[in-house]
């Protein structure tokens, strides 16, 4: 929904459209993700770099561009299992170009993603997890990040 109001955010004229998935269907389940180096999503800070699994559930996710990609508006991707951002199914579940699966505005006050971290930042919502992550996934940062900036 975001994407299709990106006339009245600032920063975001560049944001591609969301259509339907390269494979045609629903696509629901764990992925590997990447958060940019340089993104300056005010949710993702502290997170820089980051390679996690976030689940995906939607049937269009596909960014379109009608006009140039805004590489420095980037602020998560879909990796393979090298850890490089990809465009091959079922790592990219929509078929999304260089992998993106988030996109910031320029000034980072505004982050749209197609992944659902907001279904699995407690650790015990996932179906994989690191033993040393405690009671909440490396997600709960981008809330808690929302958070500090409202304060």
């Amino acid at each position: 929904m975001m994407s299709n109001l990106k006339a009245i955010i600032p920063g975001a004229e560049s944001w591609p459209h969301f259509v339907r998935n390269a494979s045609e269907q629903f696509e629901a389940r764990l992925v590997q993700s990447k958060i940019a180096e340089n993104t300056n999503s005010i949710l993702l800070q502290g997170m820089q770099g980051s390679e996690l699994p976030v689940v995906v559930a939607h049937g269009e996710g596909r960014a379109e561009y009608s006009g140039t990609i805004d590489e420095a508006q980037f602020a998560l991707n879909y990796i393979d299992y090298t850890g490089q951002s990809t465009q091959t199914y079922p790592y990219n579940p929509n078929g999304s170009p260089m992998g993106i699966a988030g996109l910031s505005n320029s000034d980072g006050r505004v982050t749209i993603m197609m992944p659902h971290p907001e279904r699995i930042f407690r650790a015990a919502t996932n179906s994989w997890r690191d033993s040393s992550w405690g009671e909440y996934s490396p997600w709960m940062r981008m809330f808690r990040n929302a958070r500090v900036w409202v304060s």
